[in-house]
């Protein structure tokens, strides 16, 4: 996802255009996703330039955007919390993303692949020790 392509939705009135770019889209989902009960984190899909990832957080991290005109297809890479059921917070996901770019953008969702890349295991507290 380059970030660089702007999808242009006509205003109905013809008071002009409105340009959404790809990360916004991303960042919609993204957020939307890690709203979530139960999932762990995000986490970068395959095909992803670790350079992309160094320097600056990453918001759109874990999102993977596929657009035809004002359609799109969302793939979401995610860690799901240890005990959670894998299938419920996948729908949950689906159910949520799908939903908030629909309504933030305008842009029909086609699909929102969800891709569990693992399990998330919450830190133990580290253990005072007595002196």
């Amino acid at each position: 996802m380059s970030g660089s392509r702007e999808h242009e939705n006509e205003n109905k009135e013809n008071k002009g255009n409105v340009h959404i770019a790809d990360d916004v889209v991303a960042s919609v989902a993204a957020l939307a996703a890690a709203e979530i009960e139960g999932v762990g984190a995000l986490v970068a899909g395959p095909g992803v330039d670790i350079s992309e990832l160094l320097g600056k957080k990453n918001m759109t991290k874990g999102v993977k955007l596929v657009m035809d005109d004002d359609n799109v297809t969302i793939d979401i890479f995610l860690l799901v919390k240890y005990g959670a059921a894998i299938q419920a917070v996948a729908r949950k996901v689906q159910d949520a993303v799908g939903s908030a770019v629909e309504s933030m953008t305008g842009l029909s969702v086609t699909a929102v692949n969800i891709r569990v890349n693992g399990v998330a295991f919450e830190k133990e507290p580290k253990k005072q020790e007595k002196k």
